[in-house]
This record gives C-alpha cells, sequence and structure tokens, in this order.
C-alpha cells in the first residue's frame, strides 16, 4: 500500500477543496493514487464544493451563542450565495453548531476553528458537506468572542433575522437599556465608542479631506481652522457611539442618556451580513442566455 502523506492530502485538497478527512481517506481507499481519489470524491459529491470556491458568498446570517454561565457570548457570521439558502433551516442549523462550538472552545482565528471537531467531524468538512448538499458556497468568515464581569449585562439584538446583529456590554443590570443601546449600533452604526478610540491618523486624514473641501468652496481662509473643528466634531458625532444622539430621545446624546441611568458602555459589536464584501448582480436575460447556450 502506498504511503498517504501528508503532501499528497494538501494536493487532494487542492484539486477538489474538499474536508482534509475526506481527502485522506479517499487516497488511503484508492492506495494513494491521486486520480482515482479525485474521482472518488466527485462520485461521494464532495468535490463539487471545489467548482463553488470561486463565487462570493455575501448572503447568510449572523447568530449570538450564550454560556450556560451568561458570562461569556460569541457572535458569529457565516455566508451563504443567496438569502433563500440563509433562510434555509438546514443552513440555521450549520450557523447555529458554529456558533455553540467557537462557545466551547478557546480559538482566536478562522482558521483554528475550522478545525474544531464537532460531531464526529470538523467544522471546516461540516461546511464542505452542506456546500455540496445545498447547491451553494458557503463561507465562515468571522467571529468574535465576548466576556463580561457580574456586574455588568448583555445587550443583544438581531435585526431583519439575523442579517444585522450587534451585543453592548453595559455597567449594572439593566437588561433594557443594554438592548436599547444595542438597538442603537444597529440602527447608527457607529466604528468606535468615543473619540479616545479614534485613530490620530484616521482623524488627520478627515481633516485634509475637509480642509481641501473648504478650501474648493472658497471660503475664507482665516475661518477654516474653525470650520473645520466644527466639522470634525460632527464627524466624531456620526463615528463615534457616545457622541451619537440616541435615537430614542433626539436631543439627548447616548453618553448623557447612559449616564441618566447610572451606567457606562463597555463595549459593543456589530455584525452585518456580508459587509465590505462584493455581492454578485446577474443579469437574469445574460443568465438566460448562457444556459441556453451551454
Amino acid at each position: 500500500m502506498a504511503a498517504v502523506t501528508a503532501a499528497l492530502v494538501k494536493e487532494l485538497r487542492e484539486m477538489t477543496g474538499a474536508g482534509m478527512m475526506d481527502c485522506k481517506k479517499a487516497l488511503v481507499e484508492t492506495d494513494g493514487n491521486i486520480e482515482a481519489a479525485v474521482d472518488l470524491l466527485r462520485e461521494k459529491g464532495l468535490a463539487k464544493a471545489a467548482k463553488k470556491a470561486g463565487r462570493i458568498a455575501a448572503e447568510g446570517l449572523v447568530k449570538i451563542a450564550f454560556s450556560e454561565d451568561g458570562k461569556t457570548a460569541a457572535i458569529v457570521e457565516v455566508n451563504s450565495e443567496t438569502d433563500f439558502v440563509a433562510k434555509n433551516e438546514e443552513f440555521k442549523s450549520l450557523v447555529n453548531t458554529i456558533a455553540d462550538a467557537i462557545l466551547n472552545s478557546e480559538v482566536t482565528t478562522v482558521e483554528e476553528a475550522m478545525a474544531l471537531e464537532v460531531e464526529g467531524t470538523t467544522i471546516e468538512n461540516m461546511i464542505v458537506e452542506k456546500t455540496s448538499k445545498i447547491g451553494e458556497k458557503l463561507s465562515f468568515r468571522r467571529f468574535n468572542v465576548v466576556t463580561k464581569n457580574d456586574d455588568e449585562v448583555f445587550g443583544p439584538y438581531s435585526h431583519m433575522g439575523g442579517k444585522i446583529v450587534t451585543l453592548t456590554v453595559l455597567s449594572g443590570n439593566d437588561s433594557e437599556l443594554a438592548k436599547d443601546i444595542a438597538m442603537q449600533v444597529a440602527a447608527m452604526n457607529p466604528t468606535y465608542l468615543n473619540k479616545e478610540e479614534v485613530p490620530a491618523e484616521v482623524v488627520e486624514k478627515e481633516r485634509a479631506i475637509l480642509t481641501e473641501a473648504a478650501e474648493k468652496e472658497g471660503l475664507d481662509p482665516n475661518k477654516i481652522p474653525m470650520i473645520i473643528n466644527g466639522r470634525i466634531n460632527k464627524y466624531y458625532e456620526e463615528v463615534c457611539l457616545l457622541d451619537q444622539t440616541f435615537i430614542k430621545e433626539s436631543k439627548t446624546k447616548v453618553s448623557k442618556y447612559v449616564e441618566s441611568k447610572n451606567s457606562n458602555i463597555v463595549s459593543f459589536v456589530r455584525y452585518e451580513v456580508g459587509e465590505g464584501l462584493e455581492k454578485k448582480e446577474e443579469n437574469f436575460a445574460d443568465e438566460v442566455a448562457k444556459q441556453m447556450n451551454a
């Protein structure tokens, strides 16, 4: 029997897109014959995922899982190609399984998470198998694990069935306030908690852009510095959660509202499905023509 080396497994995996263990088993069954192993994986339907590897998966779901003691939360994003699949119960089950696996592990990267063993297989193999079965490219994109202290409270919020999911941590035990702030984060999409978190280079870049725009407007050069400072403050009001106007009270800043409730915002996480990914837009007529000419 030919030796099944790690290099051979890697080569087969790159050729087919199948999971590592599936590749190893196929090579063992075919006595190390890589061509026969490819055929075997195709017969099993596990190589179909490779054909979908180049597609863009920008739909999907975000899910939060909480530990039994309520002190830890894992937020994950798993993508599909279409919203139709994202609503599929089998896909939802996959997302739940991944979230629970992350919650009960100590992984810090997606690569480490893909190797986690769940239900007798790995997350990576599970995704490959579901990709083959469902018929769309599925992708585990990212995750975040958040912990809180006993004197803090989580504020989870899910919008549009898991398209936008936010999680806040506030001091105290006012869960309603924590959820209100999570809704604020979902609606207003802040990037930072406060001004101090905004990197100096980001502020300087924004200042340069605003200055150039002011000069093109033909404003009085002596007044430009004061005008730019005002516009920088407006920028902070857009990107900093504490400086934003509270959506439930239009004349109150988030910072003042939270302070009035004797609380503080410790942290927040906001995941929006597919943000930053290029979404493929198909021309229906062209798609039909392609199929007719295939």
